[in-house]
């Protein structure tokens, strides 16, 4: 059988957000990757894209670009399966483009099936007008920048954002690893007393094998991270110290009971990534713990992202009913038929938690955005998402 050899070319950008992002690591101006774009034998394309984030231990845009001068112009399934785990993003990218490329690699779902998704607020005060207009679109979660201000003046601030939220609406509180463990404790014993809040994301920093060599420092990161969310019933989510495949592996085998906020645009091997999570229960039915989240990238890598976090709600739902009474023969009467159907729904709501998508319109130039910012984002719309005016608009 001959090797599957792909034409491949590749485009670097650099985009200014409409607003910086605030964050603990300071404030993010511009968006920096590199587009991909292979063609096969018989004239089919495919783009993906590489949208490092590098305070998160990935590969730079530049590592990226230049290792895509290395492979050149031609490259065979059997190097891009091959690229290194350090060099994550590209191989995100080029898997995705491949995927494209075959057309063989879609999700198995209806154009009406979606996504639930959560509304990003910004850092400070500011939050209350975005929380306000986000709530008013049809938004019940939110997330939730924290660790950019003094520890007791957002602890002020979180009484005044969780008054402004509808009834029903959850909150997810993100540190980005902004915390020592005193501020820790004190965030995680305010929350305790607080059902609103759904989960408390990175609250100190990560240190893993990819970004951190002394032995003893990436011990004592996750020792403190396991402390905390074995001291306090507040659930605790891994951002930052699960940016790559590897990363993933090293937290499930040290027995992490929380959640994981996965950008499949990190990951490298998503699929082997998430096949891990669910065989380790991933999947289980009090949400799950998998939360799916935006790299903030254009929309090609948007499209690619959001696919994952479709096939993984679909596959779920499927293995979830051979469990249940919900896959016996569809009952008879009317009445029968929509408790049926509301039984599924429920279930459905059960096996996906909000996805992390509610950031954009993130550039001013529009060919380069993401799904515009909704409670839900339906599969037909993701497959509208314009990858080619995106490629184009770089020419």
């Amino acid at each position: 059988m001959s090797a599957e050899i792909y034409s491949m070319t590749f485009r670097r950008y650099s985009l200014p957000f409409r607003q910086p992002v605030r964050t603990a690591h300071g404030a993010w101006t511009r968006r920096e990757g590199v587009i991909v774009r292979l063609s096969n034998e018989r004239g089919s394309t495919g783009l993906g894209e590489a949208a490092p984030i590098p305070w998160f231990g990935t590969e730079t845009a530049d590592e990226a670009a230049a290792a895509c001068e290395r492979l050149g112009a031609r490259v065979s399934r059997e190097q891009i399966e091959a690229i290194p785990e350090r060099l994550g993003c590209l191989k995100f990218a080029l898997a995705s483009a491949r995927a494209e490329c075959a057309a063989a690699d879609g999700v198995d779902a209806g154009p009406d099936d979606y996504l639930t998704v959560a509304a990003l607020l910004p850092a400070g005060r500011a939050a209350l007008e975005v929380a306000a207009q986000r709530a008013e679109a049809g938004f019940r979660t939110f997330k939730w920048k924290v660790g950019v201000a003094d520890a007791l003046d957002e602890l002020v601030l979180l009484d005044d954002l969780l008054a402004a939220l509808p009834a029903g609406a959850r909150l997810r509180l993100d540190a980005n690893g902004a915390w020592d463990r005193r501020t820790a404790e004190r965030w995680l014993g305010r929350c305790a007393d607080l059902p609103m809040v759904e989960f408390i994301e990175q609250p100190v920093a990560a240190a893993t094998p990819d970004r951190e060599t002394d032995a003893r420092a990436r011990s004592n990161a996750m020792d403190l991270l396991l402390g905390l969310a074995g001291d306090f019933p507040v659930p605790l989510a891994l951002d930052e110290s699960v940016a790559s495949s590897r990363d993933v592996a090293h937290w499930l085998d040290a027995g992490w009971p929380g959640l994981f906020v996965l950008k499949p645009s990190l990951l490298g091997d998503a699929a082997g990534t998430l096949g891990r999570l669910r065989a380790a229960g991933g999947d289980a039915q009090d949400g799950g713990r998998v939360v799916f989240s935006s790299a903030l990238e254009t929309a090609v890598g948007a499209r690619a992202a959001l696919e994952w976090a479709l096939r993984w709600k679909a596959e779920n739902f499927r293995f979830s009913i051979l469990d249940s009474r919900l896959g016996a023969a569809a009952p008879d009467s009317q009445m029968e038929r929509q408790l049926h159907q509301s039984r599924i729904e429920n279930r459905k709501s059960k096996i996906f938690r909000a996805a992390g998508f509610g950031v954009w319109p993130l550039f001013e130039d529009a060919r380069f955005n993401g799904p515009e910012a909704a409670p839900f984002v339906r599969a037909r719309d993701i497959r509208l998402l314009d990858g080619e005016a995106a490629w184009n608009a770089l020419s």
